[in-house]
């Protein structure tokens, strides 16, 4: 089933060669090999007119095979005094005229059962052997693979009866999947289901991934199959080949997941352990019990790993190899910061696999102190993307696992609460962030620590969750409160200080203490230029709270520059699709809209409502900003049919999302406000602002900026529509 095209490959690497053709079928083992050898002999039976001669490389001499088939099919009886070499030359001589194929099935020493049986230099002759070994590329080799998904569910349908595979189809898929494609598995499979026709698909699943190769479907032969091996003692064949050295990097690859694995020798500094793993991989390769996939990466097929694993917990050492595999990952995921660059992301991409699967599989063999590693690393890769949904159940689990096995008050515990607290917070998920950084500062009360560097981080996140809230006083309060330990344990220019007093000018600008503000907002950026440099996303963000300062004070063409910078910056360090380019986005659509320059505005301004969309989902503040100001392009350029559904939308979610007096909902208020009375709606218009103006006087105060300028469009809209 599905060889048509390695057939009609094999045909044509035999037909090639102008001496003796000698192709080798190689592969694992119960990828059917001898089967493709049989299927071909059988199909080009009438062009082999001199005979096709099957030999057992395992079976007796391969050269008396030889001498039995020429005296049964040609009557050719060399005398019995003679060496072999001698019958075997007069054999070659005098064999039938035409074509020959000769099959050397399952060779494993080439030079011992194959060599000295070859007949003389003569295209008539052609060689096909079958081999579970790789040969240098002297020797011309037909790789054979698993079959296609496709393929693998046409030969379960020729075994297994048609209506059963289709009420569960899925499930069907499932178990090829499961099984690798293998062609011996699924055959082992479909024969036994075909034995046990009230046996549903789904508990066969079941039952496979409990007991794995130790199933009664794939672990005996069966009798009515040429092949006279159940999987794993196919397998066992290709184990009993490998020394000690090449078994156990076996079982050590066996740890990783179902994915490629990074195993680069060269990353191992002792040179004589490198040579060794060298040898060990030449060797599991040359057996085809791994894939080579490319320069340090490889994959291992569904069953040899099953059986790898097997053969690890027989050995009195797989507590100690887990461990240090374990040990080895936490490495790994210790790499990954909260704020990963673009190529960061990419160094640590192929390892996130089997960061999942030592989370899922081999937590047992985390230390205590390194079990919120993995699970952080994790959640900080894709929360570092935008991809918070992949995040989440990391982060969750984190908590789990650190209360459950630490005791609720460790304080790996509070660290893991105010991890996830931070997904929630880039969620809009503030009321459910603020739960959990109470209840992280909580525990740190039953610690007796108030002067601890990760206690000061939680009471800086709390504070920017306030920020956002609205909750300014609050936000202001703790921010010093951080400040003051970040400053006695760090000094006055460590990166917790400048992101403190980076949160704190963005208190000072909203209560218009631009002085301050600015001030705190250009030493934020040379702190961080000096310690990390410009190349950091860090230093993107000063750029960008520097910007929209310089914008907030009329300042537009600096404010541009900067925005254009960060935005090159954002874009270098973290990829085109990232939620802090759309932030950029849009501020930079919301300056060409304060000057009026609204043909590029509006197309950066949707540009940014699209990607966050996509990477928040409808429901989240970043939303609601980008509705916000793509409508007011629309309204200041007449639009107002356009506009109207936006700022009804932006509003409804700031409502929802946003605490009930924020200013950002006076904002959008004020905004459709406006729009409302430049459509005559007067009443409407003049509701809305009395709605802001009340949000701001309780928020910001009577003498604010903002109170003051919606106050003074409340006051043009009375002199307009009542005069």
């Amino acid at each position: 089933m599905g060889r048509e095209v390695e057939l009609e490959e094999l045909h044509q690497k035999l037909q090639t060669s102008r001496q003796v053709a000698i192709v080798a079928v190689a592969g694992m083992g119960g990828v059917g090999k001898t089967e493709l050898a049989t299927q071909y002999a059988k199909q080009h039976l009438q062009n082999y007119q001199g005979g096709v001669c099957w030999l057992s490389a395992q079976g007796i001499d391969v050269g008396i095979q030889i001498l039995r088939f020429a005296e049964l099919k040609f009557k050719l009886i060399a005398p019995d005094d003679w060496e072999l070499t001698d019958r075997l030359r007069y054999c070659w001589q005098n064999w039938e005229k035409g074509e020959v194929l000769l099959v050397f099935d399952d060779v494993t020493d080439y030079k011992k059962q194959v060599q000295p049986y070859l007949p003389p230099e003569s295209p008539r002759f052609k060689v096909l052997l079958t081999t579970r070994l790789g040969f240098d590329r002297t020797l011309p080799q037909l790789p054979l693979g698993v079959l296609k998904p496709l393929a693998a569910m046409k030969l379960l349908k020729s075994l297994v009866d048609r209506e059963r595979l289709k009420s569960e189809p899925w499930v069907a898929r499932k178990i090829c999947q499961f099984l690798g494609y293998l062609p011996l598995a699924l055959e082992l499979e479909g024969r036994y289901l075909d034995t046990m026709p009230d046996l549903s698909l789904e508990t066969l699943l079941k039952r496979l991934e409990k007991k794995r190769l130790e199933h009664e479907a794939i672990a005996k032969a069966n009798p009515l199959m040429r092949y006279e091996y159940g999987v794993a003692e196919a397998i066992e064949l290709s184990w009993e080949q490998l020394d000690e050295n090449a078994q156990s990097l076996g079982c050590w690859l066996s740890l990783y997941a179902l994915a490629d694995i990074p195993f680069s020798v060269e990353a191992i500094k002792d040179d004589d352990e490198q040579e060794l793993k060298e040898k060990a991989i030449a060797e599991l390769r040359k057996l085809h019990l791994i894939q080579w996939q490319s320069k340090g990466i490889y994959r291992l097929h569904p069953l040899i790993r099953q059986f790898f694993q097997m053969k690890l917990d027989e050995s009195s050492e797989a507590d100690e190899v887990k461990t240090a595999f374990a040990a080895q990952m936490i490495q790994k995921a210790r790499l990954v910061p909260e704020q990963a660059t673009h190529d960061l992301i990419k160094e640590v991409a192929s390892f996130i696999p089997h960061l999942a699967e030592v989370a899922n599989n081999l937590t047992a063999y985390i230390r205590d102190g390194d079990l919120i590693f993995i699970f952080r690393g994790l959640g900080w890769f894709y929360q570092g993307q935008g991809l918070y949904e992949q995040a989440e159940p990391w982060l969750k689990e984190c908590v789990t696992l650190t209360d459950n096995r630490l005791s609720s008050k460790h304080y790996h515990v509070s660290v893991s609460l105010n991890n996830l607290a931070n997904l929630y917070k880039d969620q809009g998920r503030y009321n459910e962030a603020e739960a959990e950084y109470q209840q992280a500062l909580e525990l740190w009360k039953y610690l007796l620590v108030n002067s601890d560097i990760d206690f000061a981080i939680i009471l800086d996140n709390l504070a920017t969750l306030y920020y956002f809230q609205g909750k300014y006083s609050d936000a202001e309060r703790l921010y010093f409160q951080a400040l003051e330990i970040f400053i006695t344990v760090l000094g006055d220019e460590s990166l917790d200080v400048a992101r403190t007093l980076n949160n704190l000018a963005a208190i000072y600008e909203i209560q218009e203490h631009y002085s301050e503000a600015g001030t705190l907002y250009r030493q934020v950026l040379e702190i961080r230029q000096h310690v990390q440099g410009e190349n950091h996303p860090d230093f993107a963000q000063s750029l960008n709270n520097l910007a929209a300062f310089y914008e907030g004070q009329g300042y537009y063409f600096e404010a541009e520059r900067l925005y254009r910078r960060a935005l090159k910056l954002r874009k270098s360090l973290q990829g085109e699709n990232h939620p802090d380019v759309a932030q950029i986005l849009n501020n930079l659509g919301n300056l060409y809209n304060s000057q009026k320059r609204y043909g590029e505005a509006e197309p950066l301004l949707k540009k940014a409502l699209e990607m966050r969309k996509r990477l928040h989902g409808e429901n989240h503040p970043d939303v609601a900003q980008s509705l916000n100001n793509l409508a007011m392009v629309y309204s200041y350029t007449k639009r107002y049919d356009e506009a109207k559904p936006l700022l009804q939308k932006a509003l409804e979610l700031r409502k929802r999302l946003l605490r009930e007096n924020h200013p950002d909902i006076a904002t959008t208020l004020n905004n459709l406000a406006g729009l409302y009375s430049c459509t005559e709606l007067y009443n409407e218009a003049k509701s809305l602002y009395l709605q802001a103006l009340a949000i701001l006087n309780l928020t910001l105060g009577v003498g604010h900026s903002r109170t003051m300028m919606i106050r003074e469009n409340y006051e043009i809209l009375l002199k307009k529509a009542y005069p």
